[in-house]
């Protein structure tokens, strides 16, 4: 009776356990926020497409950004993921960021380093994707109604001058 526990309890360890991608191939297209006159916060957003050498289909992956853990979610069709994550727009300058996505065991292998404080960096990403941020631009110098307000006075003092020379 005892191993026939075992035997059922090492098929179902062996079917839960985690999928691994080996020599992935990746595709990537991103965004990030331009405009923050119309937004409160930066908004980066990574799309990629994944196809593992191994043929794993479905993995859980997570993403990490400067030290920040994301979760990514899968998209409808295989091998489809996205991840985003937002920052105040004074927190997330223009730049290449780096984000780097880790499997079920490496990203319990970074967790469980974080928690020990041990190097983190020694846990090797799966793969890493650069995202290019030009910066968010934050609307003109001088907004249109202080200069439509300098534009009239100016306009106002030039004709009330000329109407005095005129007069005199």
């Amino acid at each position: 009776m005892m191993r026939l526990v075992s035997a059922v309890l090492a098929l179902c360890l062996s079917l839960c356990a985690a999928e691994t991608c080996t020599d992935p191939v990746i595709s990537t297209s991103s965004y990030t926020t331009n405009d923050a006159v119309i937004s409160s916060e930066t908004v980066f957003i990574v799309e990629l497409s994944l196809a593992c050498g191994n043929g794993a289909q479905s993995l859980a992956l997570y993403a990490d950004v400067s030290g920040r853990q994301f979760p990514v979610t899968r998209g409808q069709d295989v091998g489809k993921y996205q991840v985003s994550w937002s920052a105040p727009h004074n927190q997330a300058g223009s730049g290449t960021y780096q984000v780097k996505f880790f499997d079920e065991e490496s990203y319990s292998m970074l967790r469980k380093a974080q928690r020990n404080n041990e190097d983190v960096e020694a846990i090797k990403p799966l793969f890493t994707v650069n995202v290019d941020h030009r910066g968010a631009w934050n609307g003109p110098w001088v907004s249109t109604e202080v200069l439509a307000a300098v534009i009239g006075i100016v306009l106002y003092y030039l004709a009330y001058s000329s109407k005095n020379s005129i007069q005199a």
